[in-house]
């Protein structure tokens, strides 16, 4: 168990590595296949032994070796928070495939939250992908979810397991996207003006698509309680124009869609049996 743990560390670091290639390129719409990792200051491609995750940022003293330019934080911090997921969700759970999914889940919720804090942008790669993929997951791994099926059996249909599960997948992506695209549509036609982009309706359609509709329902909440909280802060803090304020909300989904796969399984299940 601690050689898994180990190795997905190790893996979780080059995960992370490559999720800041596609923090910085996805919204721009470059490749992330090629070219080769280039510094953005003076464009010259990264050696393999400065492109090491953690470690090349360490020795290079978060500078470029050609021409001094400052490396962002980001890049270290984003590799070693996806190590740091990927030990956590492996160390109990084993090399197996609900912890391949929720490690999956996790680096996309971390591309997702550092791409709109870097840029206000959620690209449809990773929030629509990540939709598909939890939506096939959802074949081999089942959804813990109870809502679809106990709604179908009470209209009398019970399908197989697998088709359930699917079903609960499809569900908790369908209803909370749903719901958060109504709210926007009504902020909009009563505070003429946009209050929500689409991108946050597609990641919380992804969270839900990998963990139900309770899940998707319960990052929803948190995530928009830690971003009124925090997002009133920063108004007061900045002393900004809170009409014009643009709050990255995707980054607060990002970090309660994690704190929800790794432990909001028993709030779930606490919440449902007082019901």
């Amino acid at each position: 168990m601690i050689t898994w743990s180990i190795l997905a560390f190790l893996y979780g670091l080059i995960i992370g590595s490559f999720l800041n290639v596609c923090i910085y390129r996805l919204p721009r719409d470059l490749s992330v296949v090629k070219p080769r990792s280039f510094c953005p200051g003076c464009e010259k491609q990264i050696a393999w032994y400065d492109n090491i995750p953690v470690l090349s940022f360490l020795i290079l003293r978060g500078k470029c070796r050609h021409c001094g330019a400052k490396i962002s934080f980001r890049y270290p911090l984003v590799e070693l928070l996806t190590g740091l997921l990927f030990l956590m969700i492996v160390a109990p759970l084993g090399a197996t495939l609900v912890a391949l999914k929720l490690c999956i889940l996790c680096a996309l919720l971390v591309g997702l939250t550092f791409t709109d804090l870097d840029s206000l942008i959620l690209p449809d790669e990773l929030t629509l992908g990540g939709s598909v993929v939890g939506i096939i997951f959802s074949w081999f791994v089942p959804v813990d979810d109870l809502v679809v099926r106990l709604t179908m059996s009470m209209a009398g249909f019970h399908p197989g397991p697998h088709w359930a599960s699917v079903a609960e997948s499809v569900a908790g992506a369908v209803v909370p996207a749903g719901f958060l695209f109504l709210g926007g549509w009504l902020f909009e036609k009563i505070r003429h003006k946009e209050g929500l982009g689409l991108g946050d309706v597609k990641m919380i359609a992804m969270v839900g698509a990998f963990l139900g509709l309770r899940a998707a329902l319960l990052t929803l909440v948190v995530g928009s309680i830690a971003g009124s909280v925090i997002g009133l802060i920063c108004i007061y803090a900045t002393k900004k124009d809170a009409s014009s304020y643009e709050l990255p909300f995707g980054a607060f989904l990002g970090f309660a869609g994690i704190l929800v796969a790794l432990t909001g399984a028993p709030v779930i299940h606490w919440y449902w049996g007082l019901l």
